[in-house]
């Protein structure tokens, strides 16, 4: 339909063309609510795995200039560590005593 037949159309004419497209659209939402419901209810029923749990991992290094700052060496390595490391320290040298 072009924009010149809606200024032909009476005023019941555009009437019913609104609820027709009131109508298709709440089918069309009543459908997708039934599918996204269908699909939260297999997600309940098969819940992702939990993840297993790891032991604790003590810290392995320390920083020189801030003692309460410590590192596992897992992960990503904290702005101390880098900054250490670029100015040419070595990380052996920031090892805890065990």
């Amino acid at each position: 339909m072009k924009g010149n037949d809606l200024n032909c159309m009476s005023l019941d004419e555009l009437w019913s063309l609104h609820e027709q497209v009131t109508s298709e659209l709440a089918r069309q939402i009543a459908v997708q609510k039934t599918e996204l419901e269908e699909r939260l209810r297999r997600l309940a029923i098969n819940p992702p795995r939990a993840r297993r749990p790891y032991p604790k991992v003590l810290p392995k290094y320390q920083n020189p200039k801030n003692p309460a700052e410590k590192w596992s060496g897992r992960g990503k390595q904290p702005h101390w560590v880098r900054a250490q490391l670029r100015s040419g320290k070595k990380l052996e040298r920031f090892l805890i005593a065990q």
